[in-house]
């Protein structure tokens, strides 16, 4: 596929920012966006939290990133009226995340015509440590107007 047949860096930035209510009420900042590849920064909210005596981010709200900047990645790599849908999303936390923002950076590992795969690390701090890994599988549902 050629650019001018994917779908525009610009719409899709503003629909992650704009477009999902769920992701302006969590605050997502979208940082970088290229062709299969996506960063997104969470800045923190005490309300992320989920084990206060740690304390600790809700793994919840890391699969949620994860799951988003990993659909993110793959729509980069679509066409005007396509649709993306989460198959499987596999999460391995490898540290608990402080009460600070996360980054998260997702690369298509494979797009096909049907399916498309992101792998995902999530990370806090200067240098970047990697609090969990990813894995996510979309369905790619292709508007059927669109050119092959």
């Amino acid at each position: 596929m050629t650019d001018p047949e994917l779908v525009s860096l610009d719409a899709i930035r503003q629909f992650f920012v704009q477009g999902i209510p769920f992701n302006r009420h969590m605050g997502l900042v979208v940082e970088v966006l290229e062709r299969g590849r996506m960063v997104i920064r969470l800045p923190f909210k005490p309300e992320f939290v989920g084990d206060p005596t740690r304390p600790a981010l809700h793994g919840g709200v890391l699969s949620m990133l994860a799951d988003t900047v990993g659909g993110g990645a793959v729509f980069s790599l679509t066409r005007p009226g396509d649709r993306l849908a989460t198959i499987d999303l596999r999460v391995d936390y490898l540290l608990p995340g402080r009460p600070e923002e996360v980054v998260a950076e997702a690369k298509v590992i494979r797009i096909g015509n049907r399916v498309g795969v992101s792998s995902v690390e999530l990370t806090q701090g200067a240098p970047a440590e990697v609090i969990a890994v990813a894995m996510g599988v979309y369905t790619i549902r292709r508007n059927k107007g669109a050119k092959p």
